[in-house]
């Protein structure tokens, strides 16, 4: 009896497993059918790939991807919108920090920048603290560090943090002075990676780190889309499209499109024939030789009442959202006259409306005495 039920299960046995491989099967089917239906229930082979695979280019400067919309200060922060992943690091840190309309604030640090018994860092970011505003802006924050110490500082305060390595450039960490030539390597090395923050599709309000934010400054900021570049000014001449304005690259806000793009690589291209010569000083050159009106570009120079600086004053400190330490020319004097600001920043803050009438800016000695110094 036990034979012949065992030649029973024998004979079931290959039939069961043809049962059971046609029910894979169909299950499998079913499911690419479903992965590869368009919308009018139709079967595509492509669709069914391209559900399990997505071609992901990366662009070309002139392919680079449009523009996309400034922010609005009520739209900060909010999730990044998706676009295109280069597959690299400085794709992963823009879009970490960026807000919805892909824009970034970004800071370059070395370490002069980060050490110290007060370091400008700390300075900075203090005003963010004490600024009307500001706070949530730290959050879209990009700090780029030239230099290890200055990453692991940033990385230590746990902000959005990207170390540029620059091929060819080796930063010691130590203070660049002034239109020495580190100083310089780091304004054009500054420039090439700003560049390429364009060509990845960001737009972007770049800060020196000893400009302090005193007041959200995107209200002072025009959201019109068809605004290339706003940008800071040592003097102001009393007219915001004046292109005899002396520009101040400290701060400025670009939008990505290929206009901007074609000046960034026009711009750097002029590193090599500049000798002596500072990026600003050279992108004022280009400015004054009609390069923003032959690539049809939409300037506006900033009101030094709202983006103020250490040339020029703002005659008004209700108004004021960023004070520069410009006209400066070491780090030491830049801080000492920054922390007088901050004193200033406070005292203002408790005043009465009635009392503002007696505020005014301590003079910034220090940064005028930086002059005589060698």
């Amino acid at each position: 009896m036990k034979a012949i039920e065992q030649e029973i299960l024998r004979d079931q046995l290959p039939k069961a497993r043809i049962l059971f491989g046609l029910w894979i099967f169909s299950l499998f089917t079913l499911f690419s059918i479903y992965l590869g239906s368009n919308k009018d229930g139709s079967v595509s082979i492509t669709n069914i790939t391209h559900k399990f695979y997505r071609f992901k280019p990366i662009l070309s400067p002139s392919q680079s991807p449009p523009p996309s919309p400034l922010p609005s200060p009520s739209s900060m922060p909010h999730a990044h919108e998706i676009r295109i992943n280069y597959g690299d690091e400085l794709e992963e840190a823009l879009a970490g920090a960026s807000t919805e309309n892909n824009t970034v604030i970004i800071a370059v640090a070395n370490e002069a920048y980060t050490e110290g018994d007060k370091p400008m860092l700390d300075i900075f970011l203090d005003a963010f603290w004490l600024g009307e505003g500001t706070r949530p802006l730290k959050e879209h924050l990009l700090i780029v560090a030239v230099d290890q110490t200055a990453y692991d500082k940033c990385i230590f305060l746990k902000l959005h943090c990207y170390k540029l390595e620059t091929e060819g450039v080796e930063f010691d960490g130590g203070e660049k002075l002034f239109m020495s030539e580190d100083f310089l390597k780091m304004m054009w090395g500054r420039t090439l990676f700003l560049g390429d923050v364009l060509k990845h599709g960001y737009n972007f309000i770049f800060t020196d780190m000893d400009v302090l934010w005193l007041r959200n400054p995107f209200p002072q900021l025009t959201e019109d889309e068809s605004m290339d570049l706003q940008i800071s000014v040592d003097h102001f001449n009393g007219d915001q499209w004046s292109d005899n304005n002396p520009i101040n690259t400290g701060f400025y806000m670009i939008r990505s499109n290929n206009k901007t793009i074609a000046l960034y690589d026009e711009w750097y291209g002029e590193k090599d024939n500049s000798a002596g010569k500072k990026e600003q000083d050279v992108l004022f050159d280009l400015m004054q030789k009609g390069a923003f009106k032959r690539l049809d570009l939409r300037v506006r120079f900033l009101d030094t009442i709202f983006f103020s600086g250490f040339c020029q004053n703002s005659r008004d400190v209700k108004e004021v959202s960023t004070v520069h330490a410009n006209c400066c020319r070491s780090i030491k004097a830049k801080v000492t006259d920054l922390i007088k600001v901050l004193h200033d920043w406070k005292k203002f803050k408790a005043y009465s409306d009635d009392d503002t009438s007696e505020f005014q800016w301590s003079d910034h000695t220090a940064c005028q005495d930086s002059w005589n110094q060698l």
